[in-house]
């Protein structure tokens, strides 16, 4: 059988015929491939402008009437949100307060008959009662100023401050002159014996003279804001004294996380707890706040940088360059 019957057979045995061409190019062909449009780039965020930053941070420090704190449970729930409050100081740097959270409003004047004030009353009452029920510590922990601090954040502070030191490490700081002998002597008291209340530990030290007063009092300052020491609870009954701890003692899950964190994680924990906060910053403050290097602070904000949680940039109406937290562009 020749060509033509194979091409017949083919056909009859369902073979589709091939189809003519159309304008020279067969209808089986591929058609040509066209170039893929180029991803549009994504527009620029909007300038961000001083009375907007200002703004969201008086919503975080609760400086409304409407967002003030009534209670001890949103005083907590406060004092988580911001990380670190002062109790009544006002930080020219963006911290936030409790005594301004409790009033709800910015820079509230100091009443004259502050011991009949709600608003100082409710504020003293929650910086004992948090503490006291170990919601949080509270401490002399930012420039000498008592503050609260949140429990998931305290590691940070106590990283910086201690790193991997223990307790009994304190004669190691006395031996090389880091710390003054009525500290010492009160370390070793509360070392022998804890917790104690202000008068038996002096009792222990032998300064309950009125001329060691001061003296005490130094010391204590300086047990407190290098982390050696805390107080539990402010004792009204049947005298007003304060009662006293080793800080490892006191919060040994918190002082262990600290001791394992390093100098780099510390820093950037509290940057960018601080900037979530205060919605706004700069580094020099950084370096006013915590005890950070120039270098440890650079580090720390290229971190944070590039993980897209802060933000270098310019802001409308205001001198220079600012440090904007990410989650200001979300809640705008």
């Amino acid at each position: 059988m020749g060509r033509a019957g194979s091409r017949d057979a083919g056909r009859r045995r369902g073979a589709a015929p091939r189809k003519p061409l159309v304008d020279g190019t067969s209808v089986f062909a591929r058609p040509p491939r066209t170039a893929s449009p180029r991803r549009a780039t994504p527009p620029a965020p909007p300038p961000l402008d001083g009375v907007g930053l200002a703004a969201q941070r008086a919503v975080r420090f609760r400086q409304k009437a409407e967002l003030r704190v009534t209670n001890a449970r949103e005083a907590l729930l406060f004092v988580r949100d911001v990380g670190v409050c002062s109790t009544f100081y006002r930080f020219a740097d963006g911290v936030p307060s409790l005594w301004e959270a409790v009033v709800g409003r910015s820079s509230p004047r100091w009443p004259r008959r502050s011991h009949h004030d709600d608003g100082v009353g409710l504020t003293w009452r929650l910086k004992d009662e948090l503490p006291a029920a170990k919601q949080c510590y509270y401490g002399k922990i930012l420039r000498g100023r008592p503050c609260l601090v949140a429990l998931d954040l305290f590691p940070a502070f106590y990283a910086l401050v201690r790193a991997a030191q223990r307790a009994r490490d304190y004669r190691i700081e006395f031996r090389d002159g880091r710390l003054t002998l009525t500290a010492r002597r009160i370390m070793d008291a509360l070392t022998a014996e804890h917790p104690q209340y202000t008068r038996g530990l002096r009792a222990s030290c032998f300064m309950l003279e009125a001329r060691q007063t001061r003296e005490f009092e130094r010391a204590m300052g300086e047990l407190q804001q290098g982390l050696w020491i805390v107080k539990t609870e402010e004792r009204y009954e049947p005298s007003f004294s304060y009662r006293w701890d080793l800080l490892e003692a006191w919060l040994p899950e918190e002082v262990a996380a600290g001791r394992r964190m390093s100098r780099a994680a510390a820093a950037a924990a509290l940057v960018e707890r601080h900037a979530r906060a205060a919605i706004y910053t700069r580094p020099g403050a950084l370096r006013r706040l915590f005890p950070l290097s120039e270098a440890e602070t650079a580090a720390a904000v290229t971190t944070l940088t590039t993980r897209g949680l802060l933000e270098e940039t310019a802001v409308a109406g205001w001198p220079g360059r600012w440090l904007v937290h990410a989650a200001s562009r979300r809640t705008r």
